[in-house]
């Protein structure tokens, strides 16, 4: 059950910690504030339409589970649409009387699970990545690219298609890097995109690990929609940088490239485990960081006894590619 109060930015947070105190939790935004470079680093999002001009106007939506017989479950206890929907009134009247909230008008709608999985595939469309063509499940190649190299992608909610400049960032020194012999670990694989693509330029084996359990799905069908044998990419779920069995499984010395597509905040501890698992002379690829962390990762490179060899940037992203020159 969906509870949505239409009311102004400024707001946003007063009736978001107001709420809260009632049980109603997770709020779900939608207004028209242009992000900060900060926020897009946190969401790091492939995915992202252009905006209007903000209005100051804004949604609130919060959602409390509902029971076979109707009622509602809000912090634990058994309630009805009508008692939510009359505390929610009460609470926005008492904060109306010394804060401006706007129009403060409550619906209440009910809302499924197949909303989320599948309204957001409306923003995403076959595309190019130089003359590689990433096309969803969805879509079919069209006859004038007949013969490219092209990607089937179905990234699900959570993982990378492919649009984000970080990702691109990769996969051209990737393709610069991969040959016939390449051993690849993809650190944070998600959809698998960028292991995927290695194998289809020409490497021999990919390893990839990932925090989130449903990139193994994620990855299995991206595999067998792009021809990708099981033998030929290893998947682990792990933290690789505190993780000793993960490091274990993944094995040290053995990878010609290592790329990483994460955050500067994860790639600075990263750096230093990842050169275990690099032979002497394997490259690592860096990217998924904003412009202005770049110092702090090119840093954390060096710090780590690699040899950054180029620093690659698109739009307001950034990629390092170094190589690790002898035994640690």
């Amino acid at each position: 059950m969906k509870f949505k109060i239409n009311t102004i930015t400024e707001a946003e947070d007063i009736i978001i910690s107001t709420l809260y105190e009632i049980g109603l939790e997770g709020a779900q935004i939608e207004d028209k504030v242009p992000l900060t470079p900060l926020e897009k680093e946190r969401m790091f999002v492939d995915i992202l339409p252009d905006s209007p001009e903000d209005d100051g106007l804004a949604v609130l939506s919060f959602f409390a589970e509902e029971k076979e017989d109707g009622s509602l479950e809000v912090m634990g206890e058994r309630t009805t649409p009508e008692e939510v929907l009359e505390k929610v009134g009460k609470e926005l009247e008492d904060l109306r009387q010394f804060c401006d909230i706007g129009e403060g008008r409550v619906s209440v709608e009910e809302t499924e699970d197949v909303d989320w999985i599948n309204n957001w595939k409306q923003y995403f469309h076959q595309f190019y990545i130089d003359d590689i063509l990433v096309v969803p499940s969805w879509e079919d190649v069209k006859a004038e690219d007949e013969g490219r190299m092209v990607l089937h992608i179905d990234p699900g909610t959570a993982f990378g298609t492919g649009m984000h400049e970080t990702t691109q960032l990769c996969i051209r020194q990737l393709r610069r890097y991969v040959t016939p012999d390449t051993k690849l670990l993809d650190v944070g694989t998600g959809s698998g995109i960028l292991a995927i693509l290695s194998l289809m330029f020409g490497a021999s084996h990919a390893v990839g690990t990932d925090l989130d359990e449903c990139a193994v799905d994620a990855v299995e069908q991206n595999c067998q929609a792009n021809g990708i044998l099981p033998s030929q990419f290893d998947m682990l779920i792990g933290n690789i940088i505190t993780d000793k069995e993960i490091q274990d499984r993944v094995g040290y010395g053995c990878y010609d490239i290592a790329a990483a597509n994460i955050l500067a905040e994860v790639l600075v501890p990263l750096t230093p485990v990842i050169v275990n698992h690099l032979k002497v002379g394997g490259i690592y690829i860096a990217s998924g960081i904003i412009d202005d962390k770049e110092d702090v990762v090119v840093e954390a490179v060096k710090a780590a006894g690699l040899t950054v060899l180029e620093v690659k940037r698109q739009g307001e992203w950034v990629c390092v590619t170094a190589r690790k020159e002898t035994l640690r």
